[in-house]
């Protein structure tokens, strides 16, 4: 009879050997290749896509697309400051030029009391006061002596409120003679005002 325990103190070992079965084919030694490439997609087989992963972050080619936009909209944003700012000098120019016009107030003529010496000249000084708003004044100068002067003009500028008129008058010879000079005010109001004094030379 024999004994079936092992041998004591020599090495032994007892090692079983199984089969494995498989069904089917084996498996491929190496990666599968898909069926075809068309630019960034990779199609394994029929129907089935599979999307190749974006070579940059989706959110900084948002960013990168919202930029020219933004530029744009500065763009524009700086024309209407432009165009604001010239419809307002626009309108100011027109606003001088159509605007309210010049008022007078008053008008005031005067000369030295004690008149011009021998072969010496007056000088008539006429006193317009204004509003202060810009404008042009149309006046004319006329004389005790017959003369009168053509129509003559004068620019007032913006918060000038007072316009000075000169009119200078020369006298010769000998003797006294009672003089006049009148101020007509044509526009923008018609007023008048005169001043009178006294010529005198005995030599």
């Amino acid at each position: 009879m024999s004994d079936s325990r092992a041998p004591e103190g020599d090495d032994y070992s007892a090692t079983v050997l199984g089969s494995h079965w498989f069904s089917g084919p084996p498996a491929p030694a190496g990666p599968v290749e898909p069926d075809r490439v068309e630019g960034s997609v990779l199609r394994f087989g029929p129907g089935v896509t599979a999307a190749m992963p974006a070579p940059f972050p989706l959110d900084a080619a948002v960013a990168v697309a919202a930029a020219p936009r933004r530029r744009r909209g500065a763009g524009l944003r700086r024309y209407a400051l432009a165009a604001v700012v010239l419809a307002a000098v626009l309108a100011y120019l027109g606003w001088q030029r159509f605007g309210p016009g010049i008022e007078v107030h008053d008008v005031a003529v005067s000369t030295d009391p004690a008149g011009p010496g021998c072969d010496a000249t007056a000088d008539v000084v006429a006193v317009v006061g204004t509003d202060g708003r810009p404008g042009t004044l149309t006046y004319r100068w006329v004389r005790s002596d017959g003369t009168k002067s053509e129509e003559l003009t004068e620019r007032v500028p913006r918060g000038q409120r007072e316009a000075r008129l000169h009119l200078l008058w020369t006298f010769q010879g000998t003797g006294n003679y009672q003089a006049k000079a009148e101020l007509q005010l044509l526009s923008p109001a018609q007023r008048t005002a005169s001043v009178n004094f006294t010529y005198r030379c005995s030599r």
